[in-house]
């Protein structure tokens, strides 16, 4: 998907309904298969004309990020309501839940920066609304990162597949019947389901994350005050993670699905 020059505009066609069929494209046959051959083929165009919308491969792909964290934040970093662990605690879970819509997008949004101007204006807006709680910088972009970071990886580990090996994963299902004798502590589990529901685990575990930032930067802040120094000014930003996609990723959605709610397999 080379940049050509060669494309033209087509009545009815925008770069966001490009962006919206790969997407729809690659939910259905995978990142692997995705061309511009195919992909004019499904929107009915010749694979030049897309050129004009997107002007390379690495320009689909940054689209693509763009529009998935754009689906996953709406406007909760717009009009925040509520505290900033609230904030980023819809926030992280809304991303998750597109995630998993979209689960071959896993690795891309894992490894490609956020570099389109939206998805950039999308994490300024991010650490503008904790920086307006009282979050200094340096920790608003922490928060961000990390907890970016775990759901990315949370989410991989529960519907991720092994790239370029797709469909190899072992079967949850053979560990069901783990010899006792053996592996006591694992076969009760996975006998009575204790700490495998990935949804349960998920919320607790974002909980207890954004609950030990909250501890540090109210600590934080209350050194700061007693010292006279601004808290708001204390650390410099990590310019490199606020332009990676698992360091603070711009992303940002709420809500869960039902499709690994119940368990399932064990993302700046």
């Amino acid at each position: 998907m080379a940049a050509s020059g060669r494309g033209r505009p087509r009545t009815g066609l925008t770069r966001e309904k490009v962006i919206d069929a790969a997407l729809a494209f690659v939910d259905e046959n995978g990142l692997s298969a995705l061309s511009n051959r195919k992909l004019g083929a499904a929107l009915g165009v010749e694979g030049m004309t897309l050129y004009y919308y997107v002007p390379s491969k690495a320009a689909l792909l940054d689209g693509m990020v763009e529009r998935l964290l754009e689906l996953s934040a709406g406007d909760l970093f717009v009009e925040p309501a509520g505290q900033w662990t609230e904030v980023v605690r819809d926030f992280a879970v809304a991303l998750r839940r597109m995630l998993l819509d979209h689960p071959a997008m896993l690795t891309v949004l894992a490894t490609r920066p956020a570099a389109t101007p939206a998805a950039l204006q999308l994490l300024e807006r991010g650490v503008t609304a904790l920086r307006a709680d009282g979050v200094p910088l340096a920790d608003a972009l922490d928060v961000l990162n990390a907890v970016v970071s775990f759901t990315l990886g949370h989410t991989l580990a529960e519907v991720g597949e092994t790239p370029h090996h797709e469909g190899t994963e072992p079967d949850p299902e053979q560990f069901r019947s783990l010899d006792p004798t053996a592996y006591p502590q694992l076969a009760q589990a996975f006998d009575s389901g204790a700490g495998l529901d990935s949804a349960q685990r998920f919320h607790r575990t974002l909980r207890i994350l954004l609950a030990g930032f909250a501890t540090e930067v109210d600590a934080s802040t209350e050194v700061d005050a007693s010292a006279g120094t601004d808290a708001s000014d204390k650390g410099l930003p990590d310019t490199t993670g606020a332009t990676r996609r698992a360091e603070p990723t711009t992303t940002a959605t709420t809500g869960d699905t039902g499709r690994a709610e119940g368990g399932g397999r064990p993302a700046r």
